[in-house]
């Protein structure tokens, strides 16, 4: 017995989609398929509840393999990644000493933000003193001004420390257009040109390195959706990439000094399709330069084209967007799936921000947990040991495919208008994220989208103000008009607001629940109403349930209750809304929680205010702050 083989899959007969639609309308009840199961997305398209094999049966992407153009399976063999780290650069020694540290910390990468002020020969010496560049992966931000001169000094340095050239890896963010979207720096096509080549030049002694960036964290930051992202960079990247071969700049050395920085957000599987549609339209903008092999043996050749300089270098960095500082803890398991989306997405490295990073400079706790996050992904998860574990999912295949079109028309579009340059020279790029980033708000604001502990479960005690500090960023010092900028967001912004404001008041309002009747809906909806009355930061005080409207309206006001939130079930509240309603006028807010079908009745006689699902939460609570903050 122990020998015979058993076919598992032969005892279950082979479902038809059809098969399995009828058992999904029979099960619906005559509910509507596309209203009740079908996610329509932000991206332009719509997800179903099921894919099939048949779904991707004729997409070409899924016989792509890992290193092979386009790419989409990734642009290495495995699915090694660096994990880096970012230190701002105030003092060079200091800056080392920590470098050292994390490097000896897990850190395989290491980004310094320098000041062009503290530039010199004798500041980067300081600066890389005993890190061995070829174990490590060393990046540098600094002016657009300076790239080029720190490019020749970094050049200077590692010949005087016998570095092997072949062995270094890293890169200089010049990313002037960055700047135009990030600060308004007014610049001409010119000046970027010239600045591009000199600082390609001036790197050539370092042939690995990634000189010309194209940052589109400013555009997830800003509340761009992930098809924004991705159409917008490919039409940055093939802006700077056109610059340069017109200005006589070799297509493949142009296409290989290019870098692209993505934001992650958390959307698990359509950032992971996001990585993937990025690498193979990258590869399929730069094969269409054709650019020449200059190696004699070169692997990757086909008909003398050079398939190398169609790998797209991609470093990615957890999104700011939708972390919160109220239940800061939250955002470590925002930044974890975050990771775990870029990293089964396969990009080269990843920056895992601090979770306390958007109201403090982060510390040694969290910086370390933020490094740990990506070491578990490897050492315990084992991430980096499988090429693009999504591929196949028929899911994923289908994202990756319907994202990869969408980012495509809009690639397309910019390019007829013109270029990036022109497009983000005129606004249109800023005013398109803007919108955006308003109806991404709205979307937060009335509970579309959910922000743990900040829209949706509070923390009812937690104080948030007295955590911020003022975190400055840096600036290289440059002036700054002309262009339309690109302001970053935060989805939790007018949410913590509105709390920051009651802490600061003199007194903190009171929501008191006035719960009655049918006890399965007077308990739901004083949960419900806790919930969204805590999102304001106001006291809240629940009941088992009163026997009276009377008892449960003398009670509030002797709570000093500053709002009365009757929670009942709908067929009761036409008689004890108006009960209570009358009792408590004048001496407190009254609210019904639900939307009652006698709500136009209710409405008649005065009450005015109703929370449900349906509620704009934001606008309310802002309307009450208004009154008693």
């Amino acid at each position: 017995m122990a020998e015979k083989k058993m076919n598992l899959l032969a005892e279950f007969p082979s479902v038809s989609t059809q098969q399995w639609m009828d058992k999904v309308t029979a099960d619906l009840k005559g509910a509507d398929f596309n209203k009740k199961l079908v996610w329509k997305t932000n991206e332009g398209f719509n997800v179903m509840p099921f894919y099939r094999a048949e779904d991707i049966a004729n997409l070409k992407t899924k016989d792509s393999a890992p290193g092979v153009f386009p790419f989409i399976r990734g642009t290495k063999p495995g699915n090694e990644w660096l994990v880096r780290q970012d230190i701002d650069v105030v003092n060079a020694k200091d800056a080392n000493a920590k470098a050292l540290d994390i490097l000896c910390k897990g850190a395989t990468s290491v980004g310094f933000k320098l000041k062009k002020a503290d530039l010199s020969a004798d500041f980067i010496a300081t600066l890389l003193k005993g890190i061995v560049a070829e174990s490590c992966e060393l990046n540098f931000g600094i002016c657009v001004s300076s790239a080029a001169e720190l490019a020749t000094i970094l050049t200077a340095y590692f010949k005087s420390q016998n570095a092997d050239v072949s062995k270094l890896h890293g890169s200089i963010n010049f990313d002037p257009m960055k700047r135009m979207l990030q600060s308004g720096k007014e610049l001409t096509k010119e000046e970027i040109v010239a600045k591009a080549k000199a600082t390609i030049e001036a790197s050539i002694g370092l042939p690995f390195y990634r000189v010309i960036g194209v940052n589109a964290t400013v555009l997830s930051n800003a509340g761009a959706f992930i098809a924004q992202e991705l159409g917008y960079s490919l039409a940055w990247g093939n802006e700077y990439l056109s610059m340069m071969v017109e200005a006589g700049v070799d297509t493949s050395l142009a296409a290989k000094k290019i870098k692209f920085t993505y934001g992650v957000g958390g959307n698990y599987f359509m950032e992971i399709a996001k990585f993937r549609a990025a690498r193979m339209l990258w590869a399929m903008i730069v094969d269409a330069y054709q650019p020449a092999c200059r190696k004699d043996d070169c692997k990757s050749t086909e008909n003398g084209i050079c398939k190398c300089a169609a790998k797209m270098r991609i470093h990615a960095e957890t999104s700011t967007f939708n972390k919160t500082i109220l239940d800061a803890n939250v955002n470590m398991l925002r930044t974890q799936t975050e990771a775990m989306s870029a990293t089964i997405g396969g990009v080269n490295s990843l920056t895992v921000l601090g979770y306390d990073s958007i109201y403090k400079p982060t510390d040694e706790f969290s910086e370390r947990i933020a490094r740990n996050q990506q070491l578990l992904l490897k050492e315990e998860c084992h991430f980096d040991k499988v090429s693009d574990p999504a591929a196949g999912s028929y899911y994923v295949e289908t994202l990756t495919n319907e994202i990869a079109a969408q980012a495509w028309k809009l690639f397309l579009e910019v390019e007829e208008q013109g270029g990036f340059f022109a497009a983000i020279t005129s606004g249109s790029v800023q005013q398109t994220i803007k919108a955006t980033a308003t109806n991404r708000l709205k979307a937060v604001s009335s509970r579309r989208e959910i922000l743990l502990g900040t829209n949706q479960f509070p923390n009812f005690n937690e104080i948030g103000a007295e955590k911020v500090q003022i975190v400055e960023s840096a600036d290289c010092g440059c002036s700054h008009s002309g262009t339309e900028k690109l302001i970053p967001v935060r989805a939790a912004a007018e949410f913590e607001a509105l709390r920051f404001a009651t802490e600061a008041a003199a007194k903190r309002p009171k929501a008191f629940m006035l719960t009655i009747g049918n006890l399965a809906m007077r308990l739901a909806r004083a949960q419900f109403s806790c919930n969204f009355f805590a999102c304001a930061g106001y006291e809240v005080v629940d009941n088992l349930g009163f026997n009276t409207v009377e008892e449960g309206v003398k009670a509030a006001l002797e709570a000093n209750a500053d709002i009365i939130v009757i929670c009942s079930s709908d067929d009761e509240y036409a008689e004890l809304a108006p009960a209570a309603y009358a009792l408590a006028k004048g001496k407190a807010q009254f609210v019904v929680a639900g939307a009652p079908a006698c709500t136009d009745d209710l409405k008649a006689i005065g009450i005015e205010h109703f929370v449900n699902v349906k509620t704009n939460v934001l606008d309310m609570l802002k309307a009450f702050n208004a009154k008693l903050v």
